[in-house]
């Protein structure tokens, strides 16, 4: 009878199907899948860098086989997160400048400007991070201090948001500024008839123009140190803001020898030469590189007044801030990008570049559908020109900026006009998507104070009780989404990535806690423990 039982068992195993071998298997996870149902499973197989299966740990266990199985044990597991707008390349150089973030007052800049110097001596010094709103006197600063301390070594300290600069008379020489200098789209700061060092939005081309350029190994190493620190909060996706064709070609390089990995949807910025090369082109497209849309800069930034309103500024009489680029330039881009394959993606912080750039997109896009064309910040808008964004306009915002500009932005515009400002749910409600970004080195990269600000709208310390505005919170799912799907879908991506579903990339992040249930409050506190791209442990 034994021989007999033996026999039986051992033709039952013959009989069962081999399992499959796979490269990768996760079980016993949390997985919030993003799918078209939001659904959750808590498994998943990976094989040529991208899902095959995705169900139960007893599914996939059933099924699947492989040397590199993860127990999550019970960890919450989203798709790699996409950051829509920021500035990646720009993140990694600040790594090579002083770093002037959370300084509190001009002589703190100063400070740290001079032990920078005394410990890695540069022929021209570079910052960034400045914001006079943070300081006890909330003016700009003016040069007579950088004149006196480095008065035979040019300096440029770039203001947080990156549309105002502080230099010193030695970098105004340098550029060929002086007090009857002319630029259109921005404004040379002057006070009593002198140069101050300050200038805003176009006058600062002038500037970067004689700063040295890096070298290849420099700019490698900005991108290296820049995916480093954004795989550690879990970004697989990354979406730079305006970027000449030398950078898109060395992410390109990078990328084919394997020295980079992180997924870079490159906005082609809107110099001629980059149009002249790129608009006769197709968008390019490789696995990790999307080169298919054109970053246009519409106006400056409601920081350093630049943000271009329909009336005066509410704490500056007369003063409206300025277009960066012409209207009509606007609309003539507007005109020519539409005959192409390529998006346009235009940045707008004013009610009145908001609405120059909606009403150019209407006319430019007459009877075409589908081209996705996203607002960069659509930070205020008038309420009668929210309609817009039915057509299949796109916003493309950044939930820190409500959390950092709350404190001052009714100073700025009043409280009427604050009544259309980050106005995140009556825009997805009206454009039925969102996209969330960070803006980052301008705001910190960690994404899930982006979830925290867009969901909770206060800052870290509980301020203020209730939320900013806290009828323009988002939910976490739609947060979530914004951050994954809704944004790979404004890359036209949406096929390939934003979901844990089958055939997409295995991008996805393993967190301490889980970002869905926690309090609020913590969600701050969660941490990343591990980011996968391709179904490759990166962090």
């Amino acid at each position: 009878m034994k021989n007999i039982l033996l026999l039986v068992c051992l033709c039952l195993l013959a009989f069962q199907p081999a399992k499959d071998k796979v490269d990768l298997i996760v079980v016993n996870a949390n997985v919030y899948t993003v799918d078209s149902g939001f659904t959750k499973a808590e498994a998943f197989a990976v094989q040529n860098g991208k899902f095959i299966a995705v169900g139960t740990s007893a599914e996939i266990q059933a099924k699947y086989t492989s040397d590199n199985i993860v127990n999550a044990q019970g960890k919450t597991i989203t798709p790699g997160l996409i950051d829509a707008h920021c500035h990646f390349f720009g993140l990694g150089r600040k790594q090579q400048v002083v770093d002037l973030t959370g300084t509190k007052s001009y002589n703190e800049v100063l400070e740290r400007v001079k032990a920078f110097q005394e410990s890695q001596p540069k022929d021209f010094i570079l910052g960034s991070g400045w914001d006079q709103n943070d300081w006890e006197v909330k003016e700009f600063p003016t040069k007579e201090k950088l004149d006196a301390l480095f008065p035979d070594t040019p300096v440029a300290l770039v203001r947080i948001d990156g549309h105002a600069l502080l230099v010193n008379q030695k970098a105004l020489d340098r550029a060929g500024i002086g007090v009857d200098t002319k630029v259109e789209g921005g404004e040379i700061v002057k006070q009593d008839g002198k140069l101050t060092g300050v200038l805003v939005d176009n006058p600062m081309d002038m500037v970067y123009a004689v700063i040295p350029g890096g070298d290849r190994a420099s700019q490698t190493k900005a991108l290296k140190d820049a995916e480093r620190i954004c795989l550690d909060y879990g970004l697989t996706t990354v979406n730079d803001a305006g970027l000449d064709r030398s950078t898109i070609e060395l992410i390109d390089s990078l990328h084919q020898t394997g020295d980079l990995s992180i997924r870079v949807y490159a906005m082609v910025g809107a110099w001629e030469s980059n149009l002249e090369y790129y608009l006769k082109r197709k968008p390019y497209k490789t696995e990790r590189l999307n080169v298919r849309s054109v970053k246009v800069y519409g106006d400056g930034a409601l920081g350093s007044r630049g943000a271009a309103l329909r009336e005066p500024y509410s704490d500056m009489p007369g003063h409206f801030g300025a277009m960066v680029t012409p209207v009509s330039q606007i609309e003539d881009l507007a005109q020519s990008i539409a005959k192409t394959d390529f998006q346009m993606n235009t940045h707008a912080i004013g009610d009145s570049a908001n609405v120059v750039v909606l009403r150019a997109y209407e006319k430019a896009l007459k009877g075409q559908k589908n081209r996705r064309w996203k607002v960069e910040h659509a930070q205020i808008i008038s309420p009668e020109n929210f309609d817009y964004f039915k057509n299949g306009i796109i916003p493309s915002v950044q939930p820190t900026h409500a959390t950092s500009d709350m404190y001052w932005a009714k100073d700025r515009i009043g409280e009427e006009r604050e009544k259309g400002a980050y106005a995140y749910k009556t825009l997805l409600d009206k454009a039925g998507t969102i996209a969330l970004g960070t803006d980052f080195p301008v705001e910190q990269v960690n994404p899930l104070l982006t979830f925290y600000a867009a969901v909770a709208r206060k800052d870290l310390e509980d301020y203020p009780k209730g939320g900013y505005r806290i009828k323009e919170a988002l939910t976490r799912e739609e947060t979530l989404k914004g951050m994954t799907l809704w944004a790979a879908y404004s890359n036209f991506e949406e096929d390939e990535k934003g979901s844990v579903e089958v055939g997409k990339f295995a991008d996805f992040v393993v967190y301490s806690d889980n970002l869905m249930e926690v309090p609020i409050e913590k969600v701050p506190e969660i941490k990343v423990e591990q980011t996968f791209v391709n179904g490759k442990r990166l962090h």
